[in-house]
């Protein structure tokens, strides 16, 4: 039961989809299945904030320099919602749609200060893992 847990925990911290899969497949009640991905995802979330540079340093080590490029279209896009929402859209809607440690990478990308980032990012995954643990135990049961 114990490793079930935790590894709900770890797969929790990258993304929250597989993780609750996961404790549904262990058949983990959902209460479980919710509060360990809370901490999956809260330990994600500091563990992109503030260790994010220094895996960005470590990966570039290995990594060939690209040689300059054009602004392309999706450059366009990425700045006018950045324009057009800010801290918000990266921090809660990106933990939505992406994850937190991505959209904590795309926030540092355009500067954002890791303090405001990091709150829209735990409100976003508390939310986020509370609705879809018992909206995923809702459709099991459904059928």
């Amino acid at each position: 039961m114990v490793y079930k847990i935790l590894t709900v925990i770890l797969l929790s911290s990258f993304e929250i989809y597989v993780s609750i899969a996961t404790g549904i497949a262990f058949k983990l009640s959902p209460h479980v299945i919710c509060i360990s991905t809370l901490i999956g995802g809260i330990a994600g979330v500091f563990v992109a904030a503030f260790l994010g540079k220094q895996i960005r340093a470590f990966i570039s080590k290995f990594r060939k320099p690209k040689p300059p490029k054009l602004a392309s279209n999706k450059d366009k896009l990425m700045q006018k919602l950045w324009a057009k929402y800010g801290v918000v859209g990266v921090g809660f809607v990106g933990t939505f749609i992406l994850g937190a440690p991505a959209s904590i990478g795309i926030g540092y990308g355009f500067g954002v200060e890791p303090k405001l980032l990091i709150n829209w990012c735990l409100l976003a995954v508390c939310i986020r893992c509370v609705a879809y643990s018992y909206f995923f135990d809702f459709l099991v049961n459904l059928f």
